[in-house]
């Protein structure tokens, strides 16, 4: 049980819930930000007492029952939902399994795709597969090594993956990072690997730090985003995920909006990377 991890995720999330998320009536004058710590225990059926010992790290560990009560108290998402379970000392279920060989399917679905930018990652952002149109418009992700492998760890270290990512959107993204490694480090394909891109990015990285404690967890891929192309500029793509059965991979298709000018740059895109892969 990591009684400070645990303290520092119970308050946070309730402080970031307010009366009316929950079913209370908002009174007038309220001195505490968001709910009270009794209003927690009552929503979770445990006296305030035993509730604000969590809080300064001093209760002794919940039981499954009382983290799951938690759990609903708090309104937590599926993913903060293990997450909690993992903090407290209890075995999550289990959603993923681990495997370097892309899914069959997947594949067949790439190899069907050539007018969209497509890939294969896992649960930890390592990139497996690519098609051609991907490879143009994001480069080769599926050269690197070690930690680097993690766009997670990428991110945050590699000065180079910023210059995707337009400046007024790096601080969004970020933080969508944190909070993938989060749900990755408690219900992941490989949770040892993603608490050693834990420990160096708290290392090195203040930045990581600052998002890390905002304590967000998620595994939702960015459903929009802008790419900053070297040679066309912004391009703007919508995202769309495509999970195997066991949730270990998932198959990406970048699509732009016809009429655009970012599908106009994709169309060209996809023409000159035909003619780079031909010469």
């Amino acid at each position: 049980m990591d009684k400070k991890e645990l303290a520092a995720f119970l308050r946070h999330r309730r402080e970031m819930l307010r009366p009316r998320d929950v079913g209370l009536v908002e009174g007038a004058r309220r001195r505490t930000q968001g709910l009270r710590r009794e209003e927690v225990a009552q929503l979770a059926g445990m006296s305030t007492d035993y509730y604000a010992r969590l809080e300064q790290q001093r209760a002794p560990q919940p039981s499954v029952q009382i983290t799951a009560a938690l759990a609903r108290a708090l309104r937590l998402s599926l993913d903060e939902r293990d997450h909690l379970f993992v903090l407290i000392g209890h075995n999550a279920p289990a959603r993923f399994e681990r495997s370097e060989h892309v899914s069959p399917p997947l594949m067949r679905v790439l190899d069907r795709l050539d007018d969209s930018p497509a890939l294969v990652q896992t649960d930890m952002v390592d990139t497996l597969a690519m098609n051609p149109l991907a490879v143009a418009l994001l480069g080769d992700q599926t050269r690197h090594t070690g930690l680097a492998r993690s766009g997670y760890y990428r991110w945050f270290m590699d000065p180079a993956e910023r210059l995707m990512v337009p400046e007024e959107n790096r601080e969004r993204h970020g933080r969508a990072q944190a909070a993938r490694l989060r749900a990755a480090l408690t219900a992941g394909s490989d949770t040892p690997r993603a608490a050693r891109i834990l420990a160096e990015l708290r290392e090195h990285s203040p930045e990581f730090v600052r998002m890390w404690e905002l304590q967000e967890v998620a595994q939702r891929y960015e459903d929009c985003k802008t790419i900053l192309h070297p040679e066309f500029g912004r391009i703007d793509v919508d995202a769309q995920v495509l999970l195997t059965e066991n949730r270990a991979q998932m198959l990406v298709v970048l699509t732009t909006r016809p009429g655009t000018e970012s599908h106009s740059k994709l169309e060209l895109l996809s023409v000159v990377g035909q003619q780079q892969l031909t010469s």
